[in-house]
């Protein structure tokens, strides 16, 4: 009997205590849940051996990274619909343990467990990163961690972020701005938030594939050094600074940023490169690149952050996001970051939260992935670009909704003398027009 959706709904319904607000095709062909509602494809029975075995999140991902699950309409209305039910209903195994007290939940799951056929559980799909997550934040963990993210493939990163390869949030004039345009705001921004001028000294720390090195350079004629922990992102990076010929005004590393010890710098720029750090060991960042400034100096950090909850010690890594996309990533709230970068001597001068920024920028990697997925399938691997678009466009949704935010804060090496270097409106940032 064709009826595998039907039995999904009414599961679903009874675990989570509310009619699933999408519509349901099994790999029977059968179809439940309301008309005209985004569709859930699950394709096989392998994806419901995932969810019984991992139920939650992080079963729903391996699904969804390995093909057994799909959705079928639009992919952020139906992640905003799941949201609420799934992503925001706290651990997994606390929901899923109340709701097995009900004797009709638990036969429910006895029924499906026999639906789903063989006992054994799916192995994770090969994306999934294995090493122990204890958020260690060693040198050696860090290096693993980011060469997981960033050493997909530079044609990969080029069809998501195109030819500005910035892989941060932009800084949008206007909704209908292009991405090129966006990017470069944002990199004009940093540069005239710290003030360069032309012979200082900038290091970039987690410089990515050099474009803020290339255009603090270019346009402001510092010397920059860019650091990253990133074969590949080195490799191109040099190359464009060579393209540009500036290599006799960058220099391109692979280095840890505790391992920088040609200070001092006029400047520092930390962008996007803070979630990698952790909480443990974010005074021991904060006191580094405060050693690393000059007097006077200027620290831009560009960082995500997420909303505080009334028991700090309750905080989890999301599941999917360490497993698959930041192993060993942590956001901190905006509170923490200030307090942290105080704590290292820093005054901070300017924090400005640009949360609608991302949701856009996202939104156009989103775009440009779909638009070109055969390509982009083919580069990384089927598996790593359903986990590039998953990710990004779940995150849209959660800057859009205010479930986290970024924020860029200002901070300066303010010497004894309490002469800070910073103008009365600085707000201005020396842009003619700005506010």
């Amino acid at each position: 009997m064709a009826d595998a959706a039907q039995r999904l709904q009414g599961l679903f319904a009874q675990v989570l205590d509310a009619p699933l607000p999408v519509r349901i095709r099994a790999w029977d062909g059968s179809q439940a849940g309301p008309p005209g509602a985004p569709t859930l494809v699950v394709r096989n029975r392998r994806a419901l051996r995932r969810l019984l075995w991992k139920p939650g999140e992080l079963g729903l991902a391996r699904a969804w990274v390995a093909g057994d699950l799909d959705i079928e309409g639009d992919l952020y209305t139906t992640l905003d619909l799941l949201s609420g039910l799934i992503w925001e209903r706290g651990e997994d195994a606390r929901t899923l343990a109340q709701a097995l007290r009900d004797p009709e939940v638990r036969a429910a799951v006895r029924g499906l467990v026999r639906l789903a056929g063989s006992p054994l559980p799916p192995a994770p799909p090969r994306e999934e990163t294995r090493a122990p997550r204890r958020h260690l934040h060693t040198k050696r963990t860090d290096r693993r961690a980011i060469s997981h993210h960033y050493d997909v493939g530079n044609d990969f990163y080029e069809i998501v972020l195109g030819p500005s390869m910035v892989y941060s949030c932009a800084y949008w004039p206007a909704p209908d701005a292009t991405l090129e345009q966006a990017q470069h705001d944002k990199l004009e921004l940093v540069c005239r938030k710290l003030d360069l001028k032309p012979g200082q000294r900038l290091l970039d720390v987690g410089c990515g594939w050099g474009s803020l090195a290339v255009h603090a350079a270019r346009e402001h004629g510092v010397s920059v050094v860019g650091v990253t922990l990133s074969q590949e992102q080195a490799a191109y990076a040099r190359k464009r600074v060579a393209d540009a010929g500036l290599t006799d005004k960058v220099e391109i590393r692979v280095q840890d940023y505790r391992d920088v010890r040609d200070g001092p710098y006029d400047a520092i720029s930390s962008i996007g490169m803070a979630e990698h750090v952790g909480a443990d060991r974010y005074l021991e960042y904060a006191a580094d690149l405060y050693g690393l400034l000059k007097p006077g100096g200027r620290l831009l950090n560009h960082q995500i952050a997420r909303r505080p909850q009334r028991d700090e010690t309750a905080y989890r890594v999301d599941a999917f996001i360490d497993s698959y996309v930041f192993p060993d990533g942590e956001l901190q709230p905006l509170g923490s970051t200030v307090t942290q970068l105080e704590r290292a001597g820093f005054e901070v001068r300017d924090v400005e939260s640009i949360r609608e920024h991302y949701a856009l920028t996202l939104r156009r990697w989103v775009s440009r992935l779909e638009a070109d997925w055969t390509r982009a399938a083919q580069l990384a691997g089927p598996g790593r670009a359903r986990v590039w678009r998953l990710y990004m466009a779940a995150s849209a949704l959660a800057f859009e909704r205010n479930r986290i935010g970024v924020n860029q804060v200002l901070a300066v090496r303010t010497p004894e003398s309490g002469a800070s270097g910073m103008p009365l409106r600085a707000r201005t940032w020396g842009a003619p027009g700005g506010d």
